[in-house]
Protein backbone atom coordinates (compact mmCIF):
# COMPACT_ATOMS: atom_id res chain seq x y z
CA UNK A 1 0.00 0.00 0.00
CA UNK A 2 1.37 3.41 -0.98
CA UNK A 3 0.77 6.55 1.09
CA UNK A 4 -1.05 9.48 -0.46
CA UNK A 5 -0.74 13.18 0.38
CA UNK A 6 -3.81 15.34 0.95
CA UNK A 7 -1.95 18.41 -0.39
CA UNK A 8 -1.03 16.80 -3.73
CA UNK A 9 -2.99 16.54 -6.98
CA UNK A 10 -4.82 19.81 -6.43
CA UNK A 11 -6.80 21.20 -9.39
CA UNK A 12 -5.50 24.25 -11.22
CA UNK A 13 -9.02 25.48 -11.95
CA UNK A 14 -12.56 24.48 -11.05
CA UNK A 15 -14.75 24.12 -14.17
CA UNK A 16 -17.47 22.27 -12.21
CA UNK A 17 -17.26 24.17 -8.91
CA UNK A 18 -15.68 22.81 -5.75
CA UNK A 19 -13.80 19.52 -6.07
CA UNK A 20 -14.90 16.62 -3.85
CA UNK A 21 -12.54 13.65 -3.49
CA UNK A 22 -13.74 10.63 -1.54
CA UNK A 23 -10.75 9.33 0.42
CA UNK A 24 -12.37 6.47 2.31
CA UNK A 25 -15.81 5.00 2.90
CA UNK A 26 -16.37 2.17 5.41
CA UNK A 27 -19.13 1.09 7.79
CA UNK A 28 -21.30 4.19 7.35
CA UNK A 29 -18.41 6.67 7.59
CA UNK A 30 -17.18 8.67 4.59
CA UNK A 31 -14.05 10.82 4.59
CA UNK A 32 -13.60 13.33 1.80
CA UNK A 33 -11.30 16.13 0.77
CA UNK A 34 -13.04 19.26 -0.50
CA UNK A 35 -11.08 21.87 -2.43
CA UNK A 36 -12.50 25.31 -3.07
CA UNK A 37 -11.31 28.77 -4.05
CA UNK A 38 -13.80 31.60 -3.98
CA UNK A 39 -16.70 29.15 -3.98
CA UNK A 40 -19.95 29.50 -2.07
CA UNK A 41 -23.37 27.90 -2.06
CA UNK A 42 -25.82 29.60 -4.40
CA UNK A 43 -27.90 32.36 -2.80
CA UNK A 44 -31.09 31.03 -1.28
CA UNK A 45 -29.89 27.40 -1.37
CA UNK A 46 -29.39 25.49 1.87
CA UNK A 47 -27.55 22.21 2.36
CA UNK A 48 -29.05 19.62 4.69
CA UNK A 49 -27.69 16.12 5.20
CA UNK A 50 -29.15 13.06 6.85
CA UNK A 51 -25.69 12.36 8.31
CA UNK A 52 -23.59 14.24 10.84
CA UNK A 53 -20.61 16.05 9.34
CA UNK A 54 -17.36 17.15 10.93
CA UNK A 55 -15.25 19.55 8.85
CA UNK A 56 -11.65 20.63 9.39
CA UNK A 57 -9.85 23.38 7.46
CA UNK A 58 -6.36 22.20 6.56
CA UNK A 59 -5.48 25.26 4.47
CA UNK A 60 -7.21 28.52 3.54
CA UNK A 61 -10.41 29.92 5.04
CA UNK A 62 -14.13 29.44 4.75
CA UNK A 63 -17.35 30.81 6.19
CA UNK A 64 -20.23 28.49 7.04
CA UNK A 65 -23.67 29.96 7.56
CA UNK A 66 -26.30 28.16 9.59
CA UNK A 67 -29.94 29.02 9.00
CA UNK A 68 -30.73 29.49 12.68
CA UNK A 69 -27.30 30.14 14.19
CA UNK A 70 -25.53 32.72 12.00
CA UNK A 71 -22.07 32.49 10.47
CA UNK A 72 -18.90 30.75 11.57
CA UNK A 73 -15.51 31.71 10.08
CA UNK A 74 -13.05 28.84 9.88
CA UNK A 75 -9.34 29.34 9.23
CA UNK A 76 -6.46 26.88 9.02
CA UNK A 77 -6.67 24.47 11.95
CA UNK A 78 -10.32 25.22 12.82
CA UNK A 79 -13.02 22.55 12.77
CA UNK A 80 -16.79 22.49 13.13
CA UNK A 81 -19.44 19.84 13.82
CA UNK A 82 -22.57 20.05 11.64
CA UNK A 83 -25.39 17.93 13.10
CA UNK A 84 -27.55 15.90 10.75
CA UNK A 85 -30.58 17.90 9.61
CA UNK A 86 -28.90 21.30 10.10
CA UNK A 87 -29.63 23.71 7.27
CA UNK A 88 -26.34 25.32 6.35
CA UNK A 89 -24.43 26.75 3.41
CA UNK A 90 -20.92 27.80 2.46
CA UNK A 91 -21.09 31.60 2.56
CA UNK A 92 -17.56 32.11 1.20
CA UNK A 93 -14.10 30.59 0.79
CA UNK A 94 -10.71 32.19 0.33
CA UNK A 95 -10.19 33.83 -3.06
CA UNK A 96 -6.40 34.20 -2.74
CA UNK A 97 -5.57 30.55 -2.06
CA UNK A 98 -7.20 27.16 -2.28
CA UNK A 99 -9.14 26.10 0.78
CA UNK A 100 -8.66 22.44 1.63
CA UNK A 101 -11.31 20.89 3.87
CA UNK A 102 -11.35 17.44 5.41
CA UNK A 103 -14.95 16.30 5.90
CA UNK A 104 -16.07 13.24 7.82
CA UNK A 105 -19.68 12.14 7.33
CA UNK A 106 -21.16 9.67 9.82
Amino acid sequence: MQPENIFENLPEDFPEGEQFDQLCSKAGVTIERIISQGHKTAEGKWLCSEKNEWVFVLKGEGVLEFQHAGQVRLKRGDYCFIPAGSRHRVADTSHEEKTIWLAIHF
